[in-house]
């Protein structure tokens, strides 16, 4: 089976490079990644030969000829500092061929400085690093999930890019980045069973607040949120008027947008191109400081969990009273009509005697939603 046309030389190497993590599951991974296990073979005994060049076309030019003598450093810092304007000297150091032997940033800051390099930041960006990190202990722990704001686009009808971006915790690896024209659900929910198809499903989701994540309503479930649920996947979100609360995902987006964001888009089109090869580049290439200048890709494995096509049965507990939500969120019980919440609508809840009779908590899966006292003279 031959490889989706969607998938290029990056979908190729994040393939082998998955695959050939401890304890990955090369034929899980073929399913997710839709190919044989025959062709997944064929390239990782080519990678384990050849290294990333043994991933392209046999009749494509090889990443390294023998025959060529290599650069002296100062022509390949140059040159490395031209196709990474916005990476500093401890970045590309990490990428120097190992014929130099990783010199010293301190030397590599030399080099740029005598050629007039310059390293593209923003003043308002130039921040101190952290001096205390938290990070979760596996991949797929938690994965961090928003928007980055919104920009127009240069077609000239008034439209605007809204870049979807997934974030896993523990890796940094960018699970998605995808120009969305809105932010409504029905837009989100395909490109997240795109990303739980490919790469499983994590344990827990965190996002903010607001619509398509949030519900408005306290202590009520957006649809997105029963959804994620269905799935089994636990779903938290940050505080108000808190960023710090995702802030790995908040330092994502401003390298996102120094390094990518600040061009001009004709349409969603090319603003996806452009991002899915800034993505490629970000999780196979660039070196993270808190990664120890290794980029993600060599932290990150796929979930073991992968993604049901049809969503598991609920099971609630004997005793439970289990009711159908209606169109306008509500349900009915001993002759009353009760709000349970807009996003449930089609779901089943249970209502779950508690200890005082005529009292009831109103329970989604494991989640108690709110309570209902319906002992008479109470509403």
């Amino acid at each position: 089976m031959p490889w989706q046309e969607c998938t290029t030389m990056s979908i190729r190497r994040e393939f082998v490079r998955l695959a050939e993590q401890p304890q990955s599951n090369v034929r899980e991974l073929c399913r997710r990644y839709g190919i044989s296990p025959k062709t997944a073979y064929k390239w990782l005994q080519r990678h384990r030969e050849h290294g990333d060049a043994g991933l392209q076309e046999r009749s494509r030019r090889p990443l390294h000829s023998p025959g060529r003598s290599d650069p002296d450093l100062e022509q390949a810092v140059v040159q490395l500092h031209h196709r990474f304007p916005y990476w500093g000297a401890r970045k590309l150091r990490g990428l120097l061929p190992a014929a130099f032997e990783r010199p010293h940033h301190s030397t590599l800051d030399a080099i740029l400085r005598r050629h007039g390099c310059r390293v593209r930041y923003h003043a308002e960006e130039a921040e101190a690093p952290a001096t205390q990190r938290f990070e979760h202990c596996q991949p797929n722990e938690l994965w961090q999930m928003d928007f980055k704001g919104h920009f127009p686009l240069a077609d000239g009808r008034s439209s605007r890019c809204h870049p979807l971006t997934l974030l896993d915790d523990h890796s940094r690896f960018a699970l998605c980045l995808e120009a969305c024209e809105g932010e409504r659900l029905e837009l989100v929910r395909p490109h997240l069973i795109q990303v739980f198809r490919r790469y499983g499903l994590p344990r827990r989701i965190t996002a903010d607040n607001g619509p398509p994540w949030g519900s408005n309503i306290a202590g009520g479930l957006s649809a997105l949120e029963v959804w994620l649920m269905r799935l089994g996947i636990e779903v938290s979100h940050s505080r108000p008027h808190h960023p710090q609360t995702q802030g790995k995902l908040e330092r994502f987006h401003q390298t996102l947008k120094r390094e990518l964001l600040q061009r001009s888009f004709r349409d969603l089109a090319h603003c996806q191109q452009a991002m899915a090869h800034w993505r490629e580049q970000y999780n196979h290439d660039r070196p993270h400081e808190a990664l120890g200048q290794l980029p993600p890709i060599t932290r990150y494995q796929p979930s073991r969990r992968s993604y049901p096509e049809q969503l598991p049965e609920l099971d609630y507990e004997p005793g439970d009273r289990v009711l159908k939500v209606g169109r306008v969120g509500q349900v009915s019980f001993q002759g009353r009509s009760l709000f349970v919440g807009g996003g449930l609508y089609g779901e089943r809840v249970a209502l779950r005697p508690t200890a005082v009779d005529g009292v009831y908590d109103v329970v989604f899966i494991h989640k108690i939603l709110r309570q209902v006292d319906l002992r008479p003279g109470k509403t």
